[in-house]
Parts: structure tokens; C-alpha cells; sequence
């Protein structure tokens, strides 16, 4: 039982070396080209993830990916509910989380 306060502090021995180790890590070339509008840093970035210099494609890749999302319409849980392609999955994974709230095995 003394040694339960080691057991806890040794927690912050991964959080210390993710603290020394994270600025030295890459960005993530869809955050550059998306959040930051940096094209350069992206294909730059692109370029050391993947190992070829031409990259273009990939840019491409992502920026017509953020066109789609952008277009894609969010619906409202009702509206969803109310859509008989997918009420039946639903009310499955709704059932099937709620069994597992109940039954106790979480808990453990």
C-alpha cells in the first residue's frame, strides 16, 4: 500500500517525454494546407512524409476532399431518425450501448 503514490507518479514520466519530444514532430500537411492556407509548408511537408518530390497530386487529393465536406449537409438526429435507410442501424447500436450501461461491463 506505500507504494501506490509511485505507482500514480509514474504517469508523468510518458506526459514529460511528449512535452520535450512534441515540437520537434512535423505538422500534419492537411492542417497546414487546410487551417494554416500554407501551400508551401504542406508540399514541403507532403514531400518528407512520402519521399517524392512531386506532391501535387496529393494537394490536389486533400483540397478536393475539403470541397466535398464543405458541401455535404449535416442533418438533425430527428431528420435521421425520421430516414428509413438508417433507422433500423440505429436503433441496433442505441440498444446494443444501452445493454452494455446495464449489464455491468463497463465495470469491470
Amino acid at each position: 500500500e506505500s507504494r501506490w503514490p509511485y505507482l500514480f507518479g509514474v504517469i508523468v514520466v510518458p506526459s514529460l517525454i511528449q512535452v520535450v519530444i512534441l515540437p520537434f514532430l512535423p505538422e500534419s500537411p492537411r492542417y497546414l494546407l487546410l487551417e494554416k492556407h500554407n501551400r508551401s509548408k504542406a508540399e514541403k511537408a507532403f514531400q518528407t512524409f512520402l519521399g517524392k518530390s512531386d506532391v501535387s497530386h496529393e494537394i490536389e487529393e486533400v483540397l478536393a476532399e475539403s470541397r466535398v465536406q464543405r458541401n455535404t449537409k449535416l442533418v438533425s438526429i430527428l431528420q435521421l431518425l425520421r430516414t428509413r435507410a438508417v433507422r433500423w442501424q440505429i436503433i441496433t447500436v442505441v440498444v446494443t450501448m444501452g445493454c452494455y450501461q446495464l449489464c455491468g461491463l463497463n465495470a469491470v
